[in-house]
């Protein structure tokens, strides 16, 4: 996942709210925004690449699934379930063709809910659990690998200073099996970081230029390509959400739609195209709509047909392909798969 942040519906605490993901992270909450005061014109070009969309939802809850990550093979990562008290997040791996019985679950062993937010092509998963399903939805998140299907882990980053109930994520995961993710401090502030699985070591992600000391505005860490560029998003100075691409060997660049009043990267492939989501306005008429980043097209608008305004484009592989979610007229929340139309 929310990846975090209010973009997905989270199992989360409200310190969380993000995608996913951030992460939405992003405690899981259904992209549900603020509304606006007045209605804008969409910030983002249109969309210069063509898709050809489809609807993935699993039989078990056709009221709520999101799609949170694409390998390389077409294997897509997700969950069904709102979080809410009786309809718990569960995870999901699924794979081409993409029928009813090409959903396999996969919850972290004697968890009470799950989502599996990212994946590599190695067939390693990464996501984060809770023992909770309360009324409030306020349940501690704990992030957690598993290797090629094999024994899950958890990873909780070393810290003293936890949100309570503990909020700790993992969101995205590349084939060198370095994840990344992000934990809420006990101040309500995200902390984004790295944790290499191989060497079990964390890095903390950082906004540069600030005094050494300090620990820099609320950050999440969504996605990490092969390279170990990392996509995310963090709050500037204005309390204004700001997407970045921390590029491994290079600059820490941000990533604004313009006229936005937020944007969140959530996914990023090897040729460093990023996308997410940004808002348009701000309250209960707010608009939400999905994006792709590439550094020699900048941005443009991507919105699932049966849900302008309400997509959030949440992966992506090196094809090109998208996965997201929307809410569609019914107010159910969709999967969706997006392919670049091809020759």
């Amino acid at each position: 996942m929310r990846k975090i942040s209010r973009t997905r519906a989270m199992l989360a605490s409200a310190a969380t709210a993000v995608g996913g993901l951030a992460i939405a992270g992003t405690a899981l909450a259904t992209m549900a925004s603020a509304a606006p005061a007045e209605a804008a014109a969409p910030a983002a070009p249109a969309a210069m690449t063509a898709y050809r969309f489809t609807i993935l939802d699993n039989a078990d809850d056709v009221t709520f699934n999101q799609l949170l990550g694409i390998s390389n093979e077409g294997e897509i990562a997700g969950y069904f379930g709102s979080g809410a008290a009786g309809h718990p997040n569960q995870g999901y791996r699924l794979y081409a063709p993409y029928g009813q019985g090409d959903y396999a679950g996969e919850n972290f062993p004697g968890s009470v809910q799950t989502q599996v937010t990212g994946l590599n092509d190695q067939g390693d998963t990464v996501g984060f659990w809770s023992s909770m399903n309360t009324a409030s939805m306020v349940n501690d998140n704990f992030g957690f690998y598993q290797l090629n299907g094999h024994q899950a882990h958890t990873v909780v980053f070393p810290t003293g200073d936890n949100a309570s109930p503990v909020t700790d994520q993992l969101l995205g995961i590349n084939d060198d099996d370095v994840a990344v993710g992000f934990y809420t401090n006990g101040q309500g502030s995200n902390r984004g970081y790295a944790y290499d699985i191989r060497t079990h070591q964390f890095t903390r992600v950082l906004v540069p230029g600030y005094p050494t000391g300090t620990a820099g505005p609320s950050l999440t860490a969504a996605a990490i390509d092969n390279r170990g560029d990392i996509a995310g998003f963090y709050t500037d100075a204005r309390g204004t959400t700001d997407a970045f691409l921390d590029y491994r060997h290079g600059p820490f660049r941000t990533l604004d739609v313009p006229g936005a009043s937020s944007t969140e990267a959530l996914g990023v492939n090897d040729h460093d195209e990023v996308v997410g989501v940004y808002t348009v306005g701000t309250g209960a008429s707010a608009a939400m709509h999905g994006f792709t980043w590439t550094p020699r097209g900048g941005f443009a608008s991507v919105d699932d047909p049966q849900g302008v305004g309400t997509t959030t484009i949440n992966g992506v592989n090196d094809a090109g392909d998208l996965v997201g979610f929307f809410v569609d007229a019914t107010g159910n929340t969709d999967g969706f798969r997006a392919a670049p139309h091809r020759g």
